[in-house]
């Protein structure tokens, strides 16, 4: 018992040195997910459409690998399988790129699930360390306190918010999540505590 108390506090020194090693790094990255996350408040609909584009240029490029690879497979058990997998992502690819406002209930449906995962884990994460972090653990909790309350919110408003949820609670999402790592970072940067 006194040996994992032991490598519990060594795990978080080591935690608590790397972070003021490398705060600048933590700060960068928290002031890019901040105006990232202003663009997307500021044009929710174009940030929504970003989105929906990326989306569906991934499972384009995933259903034309899946068709290449099956048919270089073809005496592969489950052929058929693999050649109808390839087929509905590349079909879902042209969908998304030809109406990319079709797949939003869809696409905000899971960025609502993503966002309630997002939620408990950071929430959880922020338990984890708030002996490491002192007062600043609360910025990363109530981040993850956010995350959980937006998805709510999809559910509400579904469908008609479906256009330009994704890029508002995208934006929001960047927003705190860049405000929790600034603060982590300007936390971090600070004397050792013994």
């Amino acid at each position: 018992m006194a040996t994992e108390r032991l490598n519990v506090r060594i795990d978080q020194a080591a935690v608590a040195v790397s972070l003021r090693e490398h705060w600048k790094m933590f700060l960068i990255e928290g002031i890019v997910l901040l105006v990232l996350g202003l663009i997307a408040v500021i044009v929710p609909p174009i940030a929504t459409l970003a989105v929906e584009i990326l989306i569906g240029w991934l499972l384009l490029a995933s259903g034309i690998v899946g068709l290449v690879s099956t048919f270089r497979m073809r005496g592969a058990p489950g052929f058929g399988w693999s050649l109808v997998s390839a087929v509905v992502a590349l079909a879902a690819g042209i969908i998304l790129l030809t109406w990319p406002l079709s797949g939003t209930v869809s696409l905000t449906l899971v960025l609502s699930v993503f966002l309630l995962i997002e939620g408990v884990v950071s929430i959880a994460l922020a338990l984890r360390h708030r002996a490491d972090f002192s007062g600043r653990w609360m910025t990363l909790a109530f981040s993850g306190v956010v995350d959980i309350i937006l998805a709510v919110i999809i559910f509400a408003g579904l469908p008609g918010t479906a256009a330009w949820a994704i890029g508002l609670l995208i934006g929001i999402n960047l927003i705190f999540g860049g405000g929790a790592l600034i603060a982590m970072a300007l936390h971090a940067r600070g004397p050792a505590v013994a």
